[in-house]
């Protein structure tokens, strides 16, 4: 069932997302060639601990840490550990989600070890465009499919993969809501969308296949044939009119046209 925020509810959303980004932010302070993924999310759980929120994905359906961080062709679920250590010309991509006051937020951004290739760089940059591309979408009276469309479009005209077995989500008090937001589909199908509603829109977009494979360790997903991924996310809510607050993105304001 899709749930309808009021007013003061997607308040308490916008302050989890405001608390989710100031955490991202710092991440992005620590992130460099030498430092393991285990000191990273020790410290994503120390930041939002210390801010009186909750990791939200912390033993979630028995995942055993605070962040996700999946490098190069890892798409998703990359679990931190003292092995896997940042290396240059790697791509590193973050997936972190909190509770703040009983509200969730979910974010996830991609970004360069060091000196990355041209084709890496370009790859995180279509990615993250993916997702504005979708979100301009999000407006009352549109269709989910009109999200996907859009980043399908935008990355495929592009020579990019699209990952398709892997979805955004509604989000609330929950981790996971309906209706799922798939990165692909056909303009003017599924749900329609309604003011308070509240989505994680997550394009995950590759420099080949859109095929994956989960790994032994039941979490860890990496494209089929070895090629990079990036990924990028931020909660939303759609108005009542114009286009969509991102929550997780606080003072961003929609360009005009």
């Amino acid at each position: 069932m899709i749930s309808i925020k009021n007013a003061a509810q997607i308040e308490k959303m916008r302050q989890a997302g405001q608390l989710l980004h100031y955490v991202m932010m710092k991440l992005c302070e620590v992130i460099h060639e030498g430092e393991t993924t285990a000191a990273i999310d020790a410290y994503a759980e120390e930041l939002i601990r210390r801010h009186g929120a909750v990791p939200s994905f912390l033993n979630y359906q028995g995942y055993p840490a605070s962040i996700c961080a999946s490098v190069d062709d890892e798409v998703v679920h990359g679990i931190p550990n003292d092995r896997k250590v940042l290396k240059n010309g790697s791509i590193l991509s973050i997936d972190c989600g909190l509770i703040l006051d009983g509200w969730q937020a979910d974010s996830a951004f991609t970004v360069g070890i060091g000196p990355i290739s041209p084709e890496k760089q370009k790859l995180i940059e279509v990615t993250e465009q993916c997702f504005f591309e979708g979100v301009r979408q999000a407006v009352a009276g549109n269709r989910i499919g009109d999200i996907g469309c859009a980043i399908q479009t935008f990355a495929e005209s592009r020579g990019y993969g699209v990952v398709r077995d892997l979805t955004g989500h509604g989000i609330g008090r929950a981790m996971h809501e309906d209706p799922s937001v798939p990165n692909f589909g056909v303009k003017g199908q599924g749900v329609r969308l309604r003011a308070g509603m509240t989505l994680a829109v997550e394009p995950m977009i590759t420099l080949g296949t859109w095929r994956i494979k989960t790994l032994d360790d039941g979490w860890t997903i990496k494209t089929l044939d070895g090629s990079a991924c990036a990924h990028y996310e931020h909660t939303i809510a759609v108005s009542e009119e114009g286009l969509p607050e991102i929550l997780t993105l606080p003072g961003f304001v929609w360009p005009e046209g």
